[in-house]
């Protein structure tokens, strides 16, 4: 399994909320939320600081994902991405 780290600075919730659901119907794709820890409310920052992408090490896969974080690139801003490490 491969795991990735993604973020949008300044992506609404409800779009962080829609790219998951988008991505969990992509077979086999696992996406965990990760809530932002501020130090003070901020209402123009998102609740969520980034998402945790899991998912098997197949081609197919890997362009489906692309190509959905490419569509929500294009709409908002380009995406942070960072591979992790599984051990």
């Amino acid at each position: 399994m491969q795991q990735e780290r993604i973020c949008c600075p300044g992506l609404p919730l409800a779009v962080y909320r829609e790219v998951a659901a988008h991505l969990r119907q992509v077979s086999g794709v696992e996406v965990e939320s990760i809530a932002r820890v501020p130090t003070e409310f901020d209402y123009h920052q998102s609740q969520v600081d980034s998402l945790v992408l899991r998912y098997p090490d197949a081609e197919g896969q890997r362009d489906r994902i692309d190509a959905i974080l490419g569509y929500y690139a294009q709409r908002h801003s380009p995406w942070q991405r960072r591979i992790m490490d599984n051990g």
